[in-house]
Protein backbone atom coordinates (compact mmCIF):
# COMPACT_ATOMS: atom_id res chain seq x y z
CA UNK A 1 0.00 0.00 0.00
CA UNK A 2 1.48 3.00 -1.05
CA UNK A 3 1.09 6.35 0.57
CA UNK A 4 1.23 9.97 -0.23
CA UNK A 5 4.07 12.71 0.69
CA UNK A 6 1.38 15.38 1.29
CA UNK A 7 -0.67 14.99 4.18
CA UNK A 8 -2.76 17.52 6.88
CA UNK A 9 -3.94 16.95 10.34
CA UNK A 10 -5.25 18.70 13.21
CA UNK A 11 -6.40 18.63 16.77
CA UNK A 12 -7.71 20.79 19.57
CA UNK A 13 -7.82 19.94 23.03
CA UNK A 14 -9.44 23.11 25.65
CA UNK A 15 -7.30 22.60 28.87
CA UNK A 16 -9.09 24.18 32.22
CA UNK A 17 -6.89 27.50 31.20
CA UNK A 18 -5.65 27.26 27.81
CA UNK A 19 -6.54 26.32 24.17
CA UNK A 20 -3.73 23.44 22.51
CA UNK A 21 -4.42 23.20 19.02
CA UNK A 22 -1.70 21.09 16.86
CA UNK A 23 -0.63 21.31 13.46
CA UNK A 24 0.85 19.21 11.14
CA UNK A 25 1.52 19.99 7.65
CA UNK A 26 3.62 17.67 4.89
CA UNK A 27 4.70 17.82 1.30
CA UNK A 28 6.99 15.69 -0.53
CA UNK A 29 10.90 15.82 -0.38
CA UNK A 30 13.63 13.37 -0.65
CA UNK A 31 14.20 13.43 3.01
CA UNK A 32 12.57 14.15 6.46
CA UNK A 33 12.56 17.95 6.47
CA UNK A 34 10.91 18.94 9.86
CA UNK A 35 10.45 22.49 11.30
CA UNK A 36 8.65 22.85 14.31
CA UNK A 37 6.67 26.04 16.19
CA UNK A 38 5.89 25.62 19.79
CA UNK A 39 6.06 28.46 22.70
CA UNK A 40 9.41 28.63 24.38
CA UNK A 41 7.52 26.63 27.44
CA UNK A 42 7.09 23.08 25.21
CA UNK A 43 10.96 23.63 23.67
CA UNK A 44 12.03 20.96 26.20
CA UNK A 45 9.39 18.50 24.64
CA UNK A 46 11.17 19.21 21.10
CA UNK A 47 13.63 16.40 21.10
CA UNK A 48 10.89 13.77 21.97
CA UNK A 49 8.28 15.32 19.46
CA UNK A 50 10.81 15.12 16.45
CA UNK A 51 11.39 11.70 17.36
CA UNK A 52 7.70 10.84 17.14
CA UNK A 53 7.08 12.67 13.76
CA UNK A 54 10.21 10.99 12.15
CA UNK A 55 8.56 7.52 13.35
CA UNK A 56 5.43 7.95 12.28
CA UNK A 57 5.68 10.04 8.62
CA UNK A 58 9.57 9.16 7.78
CA UNK A 59 9.48 11.29 5.14
CA UNK A 60 8.58 14.39 3.46
CA UNK A 61 8.93 18.12 4.31
CA UNK A 62 6.59 18.68 7.46
CA UNK A 63 5.97 21.80 9.30
CA UNK A 64 5.13 21.17 12.89
CA UNK A 65 3.09 23.76 14.77
CA UNK A 66 1.85 23.54 18.54
CA UNK A 67 0.01 26.80 19.38
CA UNK A 68 -1.18 27.96 22.57
CA UNK A 69 -4.11 29.93 23.66
CA UNK A 70 -4.95 31.27 26.97
CA UNK A 71 -8.49 31.08 28.20
CA UNK A 72 -8.34 31.76 32.07
CA UNK A 73 -7.00 33.83 34.16
CA UNK A 74 -3.51 32.14 34.21
CA UNK A 75 -0.58 34.30 33.85
CA UNK A 76 3.22 34.24 34.01
CA UNK A 77 3.66 37.85 34.33
CA UNK A 78 4.11 39.48 37.61
CA UNK A 79 4.42 43.58 38.68
CA UNK A 80 7.84 43.64 41.00
CA UNK A 81 5.57 45.84 43.52
CA UNK A 82 8.52 46.19 45.16
CA UNK A 83 10.64 47.35 42.74
CA UNK A 84 7.98 49.71 40.81
CA UNK A 85 7.50 51.24 44.23
CA UNK A 86 10.87 52.73 44.94
CA UNK A 87 11.19 53.56 41.34
CA UNK A 88 8.42 55.81 41.99
CA UNK A 89 10.40 57.01 45.36
CA UNK A 90 13.12 57.89 43.31
CA UNK A 91 11.24 60.05 40.70
CA UNK A 92 9.18 61.99 43.11
CA UNK A 93 12.78 63.54 44.05
CA UNK A 94 13.29 64.43 40.49
CA UNK A 95 10.20 65.43 39.24
CA UNK A 96 6.96 66.25 39.92
CA UNK A 97 3.57 64.86 38.76
CA UNK A 98 0.60 62.75 40.02
CA UNK A 99 0.79 59.05 41.02
CA UNK A 100 -0.83 57.94 38.04
CA UNK A 101 2.17 59.70 35.34
CA UNK A 102 5.03 58.37 38.16
CA UNK A 103 3.51 54.88 37.45
CA UNK A 104 3.35 55.12 33.72
CA UNK A 105 6.98 55.98 33.64
CA UNK A 106 7.94 53.37 36.91
CA UNK A 107 6.49 50.31 34.98
CA UNK A 108 9.02 50.94 31.46
CA UNK A 109 12.06 50.93 33.73
CA UNK A 110 13.84 47.46 33.95
CA UNK A 111 12.98 44.74 36.45
CA UNK A 112 9.29 46.29 36.72
CA UNK A 113 8.02 42.87 35.08
CA UNK A 114 9.06 39.88 35.67
CA UNK A 115 7.97 36.69 33.65
CA UNK A 116 8.16 33.40 35.45
CA UNK A 117 9.55 30.41 33.42
CA UNK A 118 6.30 28.02 32.92
CA UNK A 119 7.10 24.45 34.58
CA UNK A 120 5.27 21.82 31.94
CA UNK A 121 2.42 20.15 34.15
CA UNK A 122 2.75 16.19 33.36
CA UNK A 123 -0.49 15.20 33.45
CA UNK A 124 -1.43 18.48 31.24
CA UNK A 125 1.51 16.91 28.73
CA UNK A 126 -0.07 13.55 28.84
CA UNK A 127 -3.24 15.13 27.05
CA UNK A 128 -1.25 17.33 24.76
CA UNK A 129 0.13 13.97 23.64
CA UNK A 130 -2.54 12.80 23.09
CA UNK A 131 -3.72 15.04 21.01
CA UNK A 132 -0.19 15.16 18.76
CA UNK A 133 -1.02 11.28 18.55
CA UNK A 134 -4.38 12.26 16.95
CA UNK A 135 -2.77 14.84 14.57
CA UNK A 136 -0.41 12.70 13.65
CA UNK A 137 -2.88 9.57 12.95
CA UNK A 138 -5.21 11.82 10.77
CA UNK A 139 -2.06 12.88 8.44
CA UNK A 140 -1.33 9.45 8.31
CA UNK A 141 -5.19 9.00 7.40
CA UNK A 142 -4.67 11.45 4.53
CA UNK A 143 -1.69 10.50 3.04
CA UNK A 144 -3.01 6.64 2.81
CA UNK A 145 -6.12 8.22 0.98
CA UNK A 146 -4.23 10.26 -1.39
CA UNK A 147 -1.51 6.99 -1.84
CA UNK A 148 -4.84 4.80 -3.23
CA UNK A 149 -5.59 7.81 -5.61
CA UNK A 150 -2.08 7.44 -6.69
CA UNK A 151 -2.16 4.01 -6.37
CA UNK A 152 -5.27 4.18 -9.21
CA UNK A 153 -3.52 6.07 -11.64
CA UNK A 154 0.06 3.94 -11.64
CA UNK A 155 -2.12 1.01 -12.20
CA UNK A 156 -4.22 2.84 -15.33
CA UNK A 157 -1.10 4.35 -16.58
CA UNK A 158 1.64 0.83 -16.01
CA UNK A 159 -1.92 -0.94 -18.38
CA UNK A 160 -1.45 1.27 -21.06
CA UNK A 161 2.56 0.68 -21.00
CA UNK A 162 1.50 -2.87 -21.03
CA UNK A 163 -1.22 -2.18 -23.49
CA UNK A 164 1.10 -0.65 -26.01
CA UNK A 165 4.36 -2.68 -25.53
CA UNK A 166 1.37 -6.02 -27.33
CA UNK A 167 1.55 -3.86 -29.81
CA UNK A 168 5.17 -3.17 -30.00
CA UNK A 169 5.34 -7.58 -29.84
CA UNK A 170 2.24 -7.63 -32.18
CA UNK A 171 4.39 -5.53 -35.24
CA UNK A 172 7.63 -6.72 -34.39
CA UNK A 173 7.80 -9.26 -36.75
CA UNK A 174 6.51 -7.13 -39.54
CA UNK A 175 9.25 -4.96 -38.56
CA UNK A 176 11.81 -7.14 -39.30
CA UNK A 177 10.33 -8.38 -42.25
CA UNK A 178 10.09 -4.70 -43.28
CA UNK A 179 13.89 -4.05 -42.43
CA UNK A 180 14.99 -7.55 -44.33
CA UNK A 181 13.15 -6.05 -47.68
CA UNK A 182 14.89 -2.55 -47.44
CA UNK A 183 18.08 -3.91 -47.54
CA UNK A 184 17.47 -6.64 -50.17
CA UNK A 185 15.84 -3.59 -52.32
CA UNK A 186 19.04 -1.54 -51.59
CA UNK A 187 21.23 -4.18 -52.76
CA UNK A 188 19.23 -4.64 -55.92
CA UNK A 189 19.33 -1.67 -56.54
CA UNK A 190 23.39 -1.02 -56.76
CA UNK A 191 23.15 -3.91 -59.79
CA UNK A 192 26.75 -5.33 -58.45
CA UNK A 193 26.71 -9.13 -58.30
CA UNK A 194 26.51 -10.26 -54.96
CA UNK A 195 27.56 -13.58 -53.18
CA UNK A 196 24.00 -14.65 -51.90
CA UNK A 197 25.56 -17.03 -48.79
CA UNK A 198 27.79 -13.88 -47.98
CA UNK A 199 25.04 -11.40 -48.21
CA UNK A 200 22.37 -13.57 -45.90
CA UNK A 201 25.37 -13.82 -43.06
CA UNK A 202 25.57 -9.94 -43.31
CA UNK A 203 21.99 -9.18 -43.51
CA UNK A 204 21.29 -12.15 -40.37
CA UNK A 205 23.91 -9.84 -38.70
CA UNK A 206 22.29 -6.70 -38.90
CA UNK A 207 19.11 -7.89 -38.42
CA UNK A 208 20.30 -9.21 -35.02
CA UNK A 209 21.51 -5.78 -34.18
CA UNK A 210 17.96 -4.40 -34.43
CA UNK A 211 16.21 -7.56 -32.55
CA UNK A 212 14.18 -6.19 -28.92
CA UNK A 213 13.24 -9.68 -27.46
CA UNK A 214 15.29 -9.36 -24.44
CA UNK A 215 14.26 -5.05 -23.78
CA UNK A 216 11.08 -6.46 -24.59
CA UNK A 217 11.27 -9.13 -21.98
CA UNK A 218 12.79 -7.25 -19.53
CA UNK A 219 9.84 -4.43 -19.53
CA UNK A 220 7.50 -6.66 -19.47
CA UNK A 221 9.16 -8.01 -16.15
CA UNK A 222 9.72 -4.27 -15.11
CA UNK A 223 6.02 -3.48 -15.91
CA UNK A 224 4.80 -6.91 -13.41
CA UNK A 225 7.25 -6.06 -10.97
CA UNK A 226 6.25 -2.31 -9.90
CA UNK A 227 2.50 -3.44 -9.69
CA UNK A 228 3.71 -5.88 -7.18
CA UNK A 229 5.59 -3.27 -5.28
CA UNK A 230 2.23 -1.28 -5.82
CA UNK A 231 0.59 -4.17 -3.53
CA UNK A 232 3.50 -4.04 -0.75
CA UNK A 233 2.60 -3.95 2.70
CA UNK A 234 5.44 -0.92 3.01
CA UNK A 235 5.30 2.56 0.80
CA UNK A 236 8.28 2.71 -0.96
CA UNK A 237 8.41 5.45 -3.32
CA UNK A 238 11.95 4.75 -3.89
CA UNK A 239 12.26 1.57 -5.11
CA UNK A 240 8.98 2.17 -7.51
CA UNK A 241 11.34 5.04 -8.83
CA UNK A 242 14.32 2.71 -9.43
CA UNK A 243 12.03 0.19 -11.04
CA UNK A 244 10.46 3.29 -13.51
CA UNK A 245 14.27 4.26 -14.34
CA UNK A 246 14.86 0.50 -15.65
CA UNK A 247 11.36 0.72 -17.20
CA UNK A 248 12.60 3.99 -19.24
CA UNK A 249 15.89 2.41 -20.04
CA UNK A 250 14.07 -0.80 -21.90
CA UNK A 251 11.75 1.64 -23.65
CA UNK A 252 14.69 3.97 -24.78
CA UNK A 253 16.57 0.70 -25.98
CA UNK A 254 13.21 -0.31 -28.24
CA UNK A 255 13.07 3.62 -29.65
CA UNK A 256 16.60 3.03 -30.74
CA UNK A 257 16.51 -0.47 -32.26
CA UNK A 258 13.12 -0.17 -33.84
CA UNK A 259 14.06 1.27 -37.05
CA UNK A 260 9.81 1.25 -37.71
CA UNK A 261 8.16 4.50 -37.79
CA UNK A 262 5.19 2.49 -36.27
CA UNK A 263 6.92 1.09 -33.76
CA UNK A 264 8.21 4.83 -32.55
CA UNK A 265 5.07 6.45 -32.55
CA UNK A 266 4.39 3.94 -29.96
CA UNK A 267 7.63 3.91 -28.28
CA UNK A 268 6.80 8.08 -27.98
CA UNK A 269 3.29 7.31 -25.69
CA UNK A 270 4.83 4.72 -23.74
CA UNK A 271 7.41 7.70 -22.69
CA UNK A 272 4.88 9.87 -22.24
CA UNK A 273 3.06 7.41 -20.06
CA UNK A 274 5.83 6.53 -18.10
CA UNK A 275 7.11 10.53 -17.35
CA UNK A 276 3.55 10.94 -15.86
CA UNK A 277 4.15 7.99 -13.66
CA UNK A 278 7.66 9.39 -12.65
CA UNK A 279 6.45 12.87 -11.77
CA UNK A 280 3.95 11.08 -9.57
CA UNK A 281 6.18 9.14 -7.80
CA UNK A 282 8.06 12.02 -6.45
CA UNK A 283 5.42 12.68 -4.19
CA UNK A 284 5.19 9.06 -3.02
CA UNK A 285 6.73 8.39 0.34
Amino acid sequence: MIQSMTGYGKSVIQLPTKKISIEVKSLNSKNLDLNTRMPSMYREKELSIRKLIASKLVRGKVDFSLYMEITGEETSTQINKTVVNQYMKQLREVVDGDATELLKMAIRLPDAVTTERDEIDENEWKQIAEVIDSSLEKIQKYRIDEGKSLEDDFVNRVKNISGLLDQVIAMDPDRIDSVRERLTKGISEIKEKVDENRFEQELVYYIEKFDITEEKVRLSNHLDYFQKALKSDDSNGKKLGFISQEMGREINTIGSKSNHAPMQKLVVQMKDELEKIKEQLLNVL
